[in-house]
């Protein structure tokens, strides 16, 4: 199928009851509309079209739709992870999420491409694009360099998930604080005394729903310890 195909095809699924669960999850945006697609429904349509040109996953992204916009994402992130996927195909997609990351925008869309897409293609290259994105003003950059680092901690590195996290550990923006934590959780399940470091020296200035996520896996006295450092 092409974009055009695969738009057709989700907005036969759409129903207003589907629809009016994400506003659950996001404020209503009459520039980026849900037409009420289960996220499962969106995840299955992408299997089906993993080989599909960067071209049509461009126009996919160009689209206002939230859920036509997430298969392009979806598919890309797993296309992206896929063992036969070629290098020039991973080149291909990681271009293509930079380049288009304007309309990469929501937390569920970074987070359903940024791990393969970027941080899988940088896992053998120089890391530095996180650090750009890292500074980036728009938020959704920040969350990719936080998210990408689930690549690296899958292969038991840890230095990057923790020098981004230094970086962002004062973030204004909440869905950036949040990454902030779960990378630090995960990074502190690898390296549990450097974790504790991290949080005792950052505790007093982190925000809370940051810091209580980075410490969700140590045992009561110890988060109370923590939190407590104010």
């Amino acid at each position: 199928m092409d974009a055009a195909a695969l738009v057709a095809t989700l907005e036969g699924l759409a129903s207003a009851e589907e629809r009016e669960k994400y506003t659950r999850y996001f404020p209503p945006d009459p520039d980026a509309p849900f037409i009420g697609v289960r996220m499962g429904a969106v995840f299955e349509l992408a299997k089906t079209a993993l080989d599909l040109p960067v071209g049509e996953l461009e126009a996919l992204l160009e689209r206002p739709t939230h859920e036509v916009r997430a298969l392009a994402c979806s598919i890309m992130g797993k296309s992206a992870a896929r063992p036969k996927t070629s290098e020039a195909r991973r080149d291909e997609l990681y271009g293509l999420y930079l380049r288009r990351h304007d309309r990469i925008d929501q937390w569920d869309l970074v987070d359903l491409a940024a791990r393969d897409v970027i941080g899988g293609y940088l896992l053998e290259r120089d890391r530095a694009p996180l650090a750009r994105l890292a500074a980036s003003g728009f938020w959704p950059e920040r969350r990719t360099a936080l998210v990408a680092t689930f690549a690296f901690l899958r292969r038991g590195e840890v230095d990057d998930a923790f020098e981004l996290s230094e970086t962002l550990a004062d973030d204004p923006e909440p869905l950036v604080q949040k990454a902030v934590g779960w990378v630090l959780r995960a990074a502190g399940d690898l390296d549990r005394e450097r974790l504790t470091t991290f949080v005792e020296r950052h505790a007093a200035t982190m925000p809370r729903v940051a810091l209580r996520a980075a410490i969700e896996h140590y045992d009561k006295p110890e988060r109370a310890r923590i939190l407590a450092i104010r």
